[in-house]
């Protein structure tokens, strides 16, 4: 495996589940000694320009990490080669960057790393911090996951 210096996390709309994965992704990265280009973003175009969603912002703050300064954009704003990985949450949005035309090599499936095939569920319309808990959670087993992959 060559060398991974960067990472995009995509889900659907760029304000749950992906700035949380780039927040956690980050925090992470700064505590263990890793040099990487990390962002997130999303397949559809819904949120662009708006930050992460109250709840992510919640969570995050929670474990001490800020992401209220992220804003929502659509992965289509990047080119194939800005990113080593491009991490999707879910199947769907994995088969959409397919589509999109993103390299196959670089696109890969979070659940593949430590969550034994999981999806992280799309938390958009739980109304209380128990499902976005739960995604904090399955994220940074993941991303702990990739680093010890990485190393």
């Amino acid at each position: 495996m060559s060398k991974i210096e960067s990472i995009l996390f995509v889900c659907l709309g760029n304000i749950c589940r992906s700035p949380l994965a780039e927040g956690i992704a980050r925090d992470l990265a700064q505590k263990r000694g890793l040099e990487l280009k990390i962002d997130s973003a999303g397949t559809s175009g819904w949120h662009i320009d708006e930050p992460p969603c109250a709840n992510s912002i919640a969570i995050a703050r929670k474990y001490g990490i800020d992401i209220s300064s992220l804003r929502g954009r659509k992965v289509s704003v990047y080119g194939d080669d800005v990113f080593d990985w491009i991490v999707a949450m879910d199947k769907q949005n994995y088969h959409d960057l397919l589509k999109m035309g993103f390299d196959e090599s670089k696109v890969k499936f979070i659940g593949d790393f430590g969550l034994e095939g999981q999806e992280i569920p799309d938390p958009y319309y739980y109304k209380n911090l128990e499902g976005f808990e739960k995604i904090f959670a399955m994220l940074k087993t993941a991303i702990a996951e990739m680093y010890k992959q990485l190393s």
